[in-house]
């Protein structure tokens, strides 16, 4: 049983930013990403999260990399239309993968009572995976999302091109049941009404 999600739980939208979709910077001349739905469900889950009045936090990622479309002095590093944070959410700026590396992401969490995360966002295997791993090593009670996130193609050192959907896939496969539970949007949404008795939570390391 996974109990219901209450105020202690925060959904974590991790850098919805136009810049994701220069895909060509992401996957080089094939570029392609998958899960066009993704930003359709991320906003249900934004809704969801306001109406019921739960905490809601955003990653903005401002780049190191010089190349990098991720940077918030550029158009492309403002957020996609519809996902501006209002002034009740809290915003994490950062410029490594991780949203708790070099950030006061863990101490807004514990100033709220927030023991639980809901992530989800850009990329599956990058800025996603890095901060669900951190979070459920931490012992934050993490949920992901995968149809409320999505990731690139990418080029292997061989020069394998692969596929956008096997990127996300494998990187949903080695989190759940280790680092975090992965449930649906619909899942995530009806949790927060009511316990989901159906539903195990399947976080290792505890």
């Amino acid at each position: 049983m996974i109990p219901k999600f209450g105020s202690e739980t925060a959904l974590l939208l991790i850098d919805v930013q136009k810049g994701v979709n220069v895909l060509t910077h992401w996957g080089g001349p094939t570029g392609r990403r998958n899960n066009p739905d993704a930003e359709a469900e991320m906003a249900r889950l934004l809704e969801t999260w306001r109406t019921a009045g739960l905490p809601v936090m955003f990653t903005q990622h401002d780049s190191r990399e010089a190349a990098s479309p991720l940077k918030l002095s550029l158009p492309t590093g403002e957020m996609i239309d519809g996902f501006e944070p209002r002034d009740s959410d809290i915003v994490i700026q950062k410029d490594v993968n991780s949203g708790f590396v070099g950030t006061n992401l863990e101490l807004r969490m514990r100033q709220l009572g927030v023991t639980r995360l809901v992530i989800v966002g850009f990329f599956t295997n990058f800025c996603v995976e890095t901060t669900t791993r951190m979070s459920g090593n931490m012992g934050y009670d993490t949920y992901l999302v995968p149809d409320a996130c999505a990731t690139t193609n990418r080029v292997g050192p061989d020069g394998t091109d692969y596929n956008p959907d096997l990127v996300h896939a494998m990187a949903v496969a080695s989190l759940h049941g280790e680092f975090c539970t992965a449930i649906t949007a619909d899942q995530a949404i009806a949790l927060t009404k009511a316990d989901a008795p159906d539903l195990e939570r399947a976080q290792g390391n505890e």
